[in-house]
């Protein structure tokens, strides 16, 4: 069965996210990845089979990818967790991680590789994205001349709000913001040649960072088909918004209903939930190379 909420007796839960669920341990935090699924920021009444374990499974890998880059991970391995959670050993494995605790910076790293989504209507209107002007010509999904650091504020509900590189600096400092922004296109670019090699285009994704002891580290969750957009290059081609592996069946299900898009949200069909399940496995093996531990090949 799908998790989709979590609550651990005796172990303050201090929030619960669109996905996650963070319980303070005292000098560390336990990120618990659920089976949520959100699409037009509303939470579905549904969970996806094994989606907290791929966003949680592969993060951990990229964590350990990037080693010029600090994280915030501790431990993804129950046997290590503290003894209260260790009634929980079971339920906790392969969706948590113990981590530090930093003080996230108020601003989302996006970097944008391709032209899509909300950057492709931009363009459409202005040639620009994020007021950042391109060449004209350009079309749906054709990769950009270089890749774009274009950071937002963070949203407790709704949309994140793009900002520019001035109101960043503002927010971060110059030190920390071009500090985060060196990080974020280095990130992107590593995991991007990494995730050619293996068949899957990362068209744009978005980082977080937090300051510990006065250091920039890198926090929350890396290169997911939640983070990210992951396309399947054997199908990608310039003009069309390509398939991806993320909440696509979820999306694409959802245009077809008359709902209004506030919540509540309306139950999800069997078939877009084994069908969005498979597209999160899929990717996670695609990239890493095997298939999630627990899952057959």
């Amino acid at each position: 069965m799908p998790l989709l909420t979590l609550d651990l007796p005796h172990i303050p839960k201090v929030a619960s996210g669109k996905v996650r669920e963070i319980f303070d341990l005292g000098e560390h935090l336990l990120l618990v990845a659920t089976d949520r699924i959100s699409a037009f920021d509303c939470v579905m009444p549904n969970g996806i089979p094994h989606k907290g374990a791929v966003l949680n499974t592969l993060s951990s890998f990229w964590f350990s990818r990037f080693d010029f880059v600090e994280n915030h991970v501790i431990s993804t391995d129950p046997a290590d967790f503290p003894q209260a959670l260790q009634p929980h050993a079971a339920l906790l494995a392969g969706r948590s991680m113990i981590v530090r605790k930093a003080k996230p910076l108020p601003v989302e790293c996006v970097v944008r590789g391709y032209l899509a989504g909300s950057g492709w209507k931009e363009y459409q209107a202005s040639q620009s994205i994020c007021g950042i002007p391109l060449p004209d010509g350009l079309r749906q999904a054709e990769q950009l001349p270089e890749p774009l650091f274009t950071p937002s504020t963070k949203a407790e509900s709704g949309h994140d709000e793009n900002i520019g590189w001035d109101e960043c600096r503002r927010l971060l400092g110059d030190k920390v913001a071009n500090e985060v922004r060196t990080l974020s296109l280095r990130i992107y670019e590593e995991g991007r040649a990494y995730a050619a090699d293996r068949g899957i285009i990362v068209a744009d994704t978005k980082f977080e960072f937090g300051i510990l002891d006065g250091r920039v580290i890198l926090i929350d969750e890396c290169l997911t088909p939640d983070s990210s957009r992951f396309w399947p290059a054997d199908q990608y081609q310039l003009g069309i918004s390509p398939p991806s592996f993320d909440k696509q069946f979820v999306r694409d299900y959802l245009e077809t209903l008359t709902w209004d898009k506030t919540p509540p949200a309306p139950p999800l069909p069997d078939d877009v939930i084994a069908r969005t399940s498979e597209k999160y496995l899929e990717a996670y093996a695609q990239i890493t190379g095997s298939p999630l531990p627990g899952i057959a090949a």
